[in-house]
């Protein structure tokens, strides 16, 4: 994924500790991919990981095929993806282990970078290359679940490519 990569998983972990983190973060988010796009406009990285994340975590917000995910899109999903196994472990729910108490305007594009620079380059994939982790997705409020309802949920593992794939 190019950019996409673990010098900006880094720079995401560091985002609120590290000014050069933040120019990092910022610079390679609205950097170029080299696609263009049917509109004729060249698309940018934040567009590729917002259209990605969208792709992975949306499919039961019936976003067109496609659309980017927006900061409702980011918020409505960010607690249904965790690491490792399924059952209920607040270590191990992703937004939480990331420290992104609220998902907003100022911070959803970030996450979503995140979520997706670490499934293609950091502990994540070390994760599930060394240790058989992954990332799963589970049900839509999975905090507010009892449970019963957790032990039953549906779950199901993520990935869409080889290190460095599209």
């Amino acid at each position: 994924m190019g950019a996409i990569d673990r010098k900006l998983y880094d720079a995401i972990c560091n985002f609120d500790y590290d000014e050069d983190s933040r120019m990092y973060y910022y610079e390679t988010m609205f950097s170029k991919t080299g696609k263009v796009l049917k509109d004729g406009h060249e698309e940018l990285v934040r567009e590729k990981i917002l259209r990605v994340y969208a792709m992975l975590f949306c499919d039961e917000l019936d976003l067109p095929m496609g659309a980017l995910a927006g900061v409702d899109e980011v918020e409505a999903t960010a607690d249904r993806i965790y690491i490792g196994q399924v059952g209920f472990d607040p270590d191990h729910w992703y937004r939480m282990h990331y420290h992104f108490p609220v998902i907003d305007e100022d911070n959803y594009d970030r996450f979503a970078a995140l979520v997706i620079s670490d499934m293609n380059s950091g502990v994540l994939y070390d994760s599930l290359m060394n240790n058989g982790e992954t990332l799963v997705v589970g049900a839509l409020d999975p905090l507010s679940l009892t449970a019963e309802e957790r032990k039953n949920q549906k779950t199901y593992s993520v990935s869409y490519s080889e290190k460095g794939g599209h």
